[in-house]
């Protein structure tokens, strides 16, 4: 079975970066043209059996006007995922779901972070702690259907970016994770701490999940065999009306109010 994933995901890849590359003509003729996410897209079907982790893909993103490329990433993943329903939130729907959900504390922690992608990193923990299901980043997909990576009595489905190290660009779980929940009491204390001068990645992200999970048992598949990231956008796509807006380029002075 990892062959066949393997193979779909060297397939998949070659699809994405094809459809990528014509889409550089595209908008070249074609520069004010967006696509719009949707915010909500209802499963295509219901499985007779229930899931501990609800068939919920949540993503958020700057914009729900997107390019060709990151509108064909979605299309992708949907095709993928034919039993999910999906969310898309925007800016203002994370910090309305967080003041109206988070405790005060972590809902002043985060109206502290300046950057979208650290705000997207402590959203994406709380609303699946609050709510389970899955979170992916606006710019990765699917290698295998998500209906066969997670099965029913799946509480939880970390992704491995190599041995010992996990990546957040992927995390699935059901609701009132001690996991997820800790990874938020991290990220809050780093808040207030200011712990800035590591940046983006020690601050909200991928270190804080890979603390909170240290010395546990989960579930894990490596990301080939699950999901990838950059085969069907890039940067120049994602950022198309908002160059340098990647949180690389954040200064780690400015992540903090």
């Amino acid at each position: 079975m990892l062959i066949l994933k393997l193979v779909a995901n060297r397939l998949i890849k070659l699809l994405g970066h094809i459809s990528k590359l014509l889409c550089y003509p595209f908008h070249y003729f074609f520069p004010k043209k967006r696509f719009t996410i949707p915010s909500y897209a209802k499963p295509l079907f219901s499985p007779r059996k229930s899931a501990h982790i609800p068939r919920i893909i949540w993503q958020t993103n700057f914009t729900d006007q997107v390019s060709l490329p990151v509108y064909l990433n979605f299309l992708f993943n949907r095709l993928m995922s034919p039993c999910y329903e999906y969310h898309h939130v925007s800016t203002e729907e994370r910090l309305e779901f967080i003041r109206e959900h988070a405790p005060e504390r972590t809902f002043l922690a985060y109206q502290k972070l300046t950057d979208g992608a650290a705000q997207a990193d402590l959203w994406r923990l709380l609303v699946l702690n609050l709510r389970g299901g899955v979170y992916m980043d606006i710019d990765a997909h699917l290698v295998w259907p998500l209906s066969q990576l997670i099965h029913n009595n799946d509480k939880e489905l970390y992704m491995l970016r190599r041995e010992g190290h996990y990546n957040n660009y992927f995390i699935a779980s059901e609701p009132n994770s001690l996991i997820l929940d800790k990874a938020v009491q991290i990220i809050v204390d780093n808040i207030e701490q200011r712990k800035v001068e590591k940046g983006v990645y020690h601050l909200t992200g991928p270190d804080v999940l890979n603390t909170a999970l240290e010395g546990k048992e989960v579930n894990t598949h490596l990301y080939r065999y699950t999901c990838v990231q950059g085969s069907f956008t890039n940067e120049h796509f994602q950022y198309i009306d908002k160059p340098r807006g990647k949180w690389t380029y954040a200064e780690n002075d400015s992540l903090l109010k």
